[in-house]
Parts: C-alpha cells; sequence; structure tokens
C-alpha cells in the first residue's frame, strides 16, 4: 500500500492492517520452510508494508501527544 492511502486510515484499522501482515508474513515464512513460495518477492513487499505502518503509527502517536 502507499503511505497516502495508509495515512487516510485510524489507529484502529491500521494495527488490524499490522496484525493482517504479520500474518501473512508468517505463513510465507512457513511456506519459505516447506518449499512453498510461488512469490518470493512478497517478503520484501510486505516487510515494507509493516515499517510503513510503524512509521504512521508513531507520527500519529507523537503528533497526539
Amino acid at each position: 500500500m502507499k503511505m497516502t492511502e495508509l495515512e487516510a486510515l485510524s489507529k484502529e484499522e491500521l494495527q488490524g492492517k499490522l496484525i493482517q501482515l504479520k500474518n501473512d508474513l508468517f505463513k510465507l515464512n512457513a511456506g519459505r520452510y516447506t518449499g512453498n513460495v510461488d512469490k518470493p518477492h512478497m517478503f520484501a513487499v510486505i516487510k515494507k508494508d509493516i515499517a510503513r505502518i510503524h512509521t504512521i503509527l508513531n507520527r500519529k502517536e507523537k503528533k497526539n501527544g
């Protein structure tokens, strides 16, 4: 997702999205060890999205006090 799309979401929505992405990453890692990864580029995509969400959550936290 793009930063502008993520910035429009509320904290609760971002936290839900973060949990979903972490679950997706867990499934990909499980697939890595069984040898069933169809899209290996998704590791980097998901990790970048997780980092973006953490960045936005930190900005919102600092903005609110």
